[in-house]
């Protein structure tokens, strides 16, 4: 098959691992990357993502101009999780009649919370002729997408829950911070007020799941609570004291008719006890799932990102969910 021409959009961990894997797979080439980062800028690809060796690509600052030098069939999109600071990112790539997978959480499911923003990218992806999706492994595949795919087995759905709980003493920092991993409890609850604590993309997955089973959601709420070290606790990048937080617990719920119909549960925090990953489906027949230990996020998102591109680069344009394209699986 003809090899599909990449370019990496953020060399930061997530970028950098899908830049190992793409390195890979011989359908793809990677003919560019941009990251802010002057320390990263003019480095070769490889010696940024850890390669035993250079690729013969540099990373560049100046997005647009890469872009145009080198008409990627693909952009892989890993900078933000919030779509209004990454819309003009993704209009310029669009732009560019290259197409998009983005980790930005809120692209997973952006109609509800940003519809504006959800019809420019719309419009701009079929007036230049490109698809565009959000995904990941959360939002993008445990917590939505596989609940959708096991509700296949159901004749009905009463009610569809899911629980993530994940160590995050064994993943990156940039994760320990984001869910406050060390902070006193004050602290905690302020940040989570100023919206800088939180896993981002929680309701996302609610709609997602409330859309693919026809459920007209009154109300999607979300409660963010810390969870309270027993006992100090010292992970890679972060040392917790016994009462403070140890991470983050976060619960999103769907409702409808005035009754909770969709349950998401989160729990990320250093130490975690139990990591796993379970869909719970009340139907009939009913579902109970669980993948023990977890899937790792941080490889699994590398893999769904790397895994998605032949299906959007063979899909219709237009703003994408993983509800609109075929089911993505391991390539080779």
């Amino acid at each position: 098959m003809k090899a599909v021409n990449v370019v990496v959009y953020g060399m930061g961990p997530i970028g950098s691992a899908i830049v190992r894997l793409l390195n890979t797979k011989q359908w793809a080439r990677i003919v560019g990357a941009v990251d802010v980062d002057e320390k990263k800028a003019g480095k070769d690809v490889g010696e940024v993502a850890g390669l035993d060796r250079k690729i013969g690509v540099v990373v560049s600052r100046e997005s647009r101009k890469l872009l145009e030098q080198t008409s990627p069939d693909i952009v892989v999109h890993t900078t933000s999780s919030f779509l209004p600071d990454v819309y003009p990112q993704l209009i310029e790539c669009a732009t560019a009649k290259a197409d998009i997978v983005s980790t930005s959480e809120e692209l997973s499911y952006p109609y509800t919370k940003h519809p504006d923003l959800s019809r420019k990218i719309d419009e701009t992806a079929r007036e230049h002729g490109v698809t565009v999706l959000g995904t990941g492994v959360n939002p993008g595949f445990v917590m939505d997408t596989l609940a959708v795919v096991m509700s296949g087995v159901c004749q009905t759905v009463d009610s569809v829950s899911a629980e993530r709980i994940v160590d995050t003493s064994k993943r990156r920092w940039q994760l320990q911070r984001k869910t406050g991993a060390g902070l006193g409890v004050d602290e905690f609850q302020r940040l989570v007020k100023e919206g800088k604590i939180k896993h981002v993309g929680l309701p996302e997955s609610v709609m997602m799941i409330g859309s693919a089973l026809g459920w007209s959601l009154d109300d999607v709420q979300e409660e963010i609570t810390p969870v309270i070290a027993e006992q100090e606790t010292r992970a890679e990048y972060a040392v917790v004291r016994k009462g403070n937080a140890a991470g983050v617990h976060q619960i999103a719920r769907g409702i409808v008719a005035g009754r909770e119909r969709i349950v998401l549960n989160l729990m990320m925090y250093v130490g975690a006890k139990d990591p796993r990953d379970s869909i719970r489906i009340k139907g009939v027949p009913p579902v109970d799932l669980t993948i023990r230990g977890g899937v790792q996020g941080d490889q699994a998102t590398a893999a769904i990102v790397v895994n998605s591109i032949q299906n959007v680069v063979a899909s219709s344009p237009g703003l994408k969910t993983m509800l609109d394209l075929p089911i993505v699986h391991a390539t080779g």
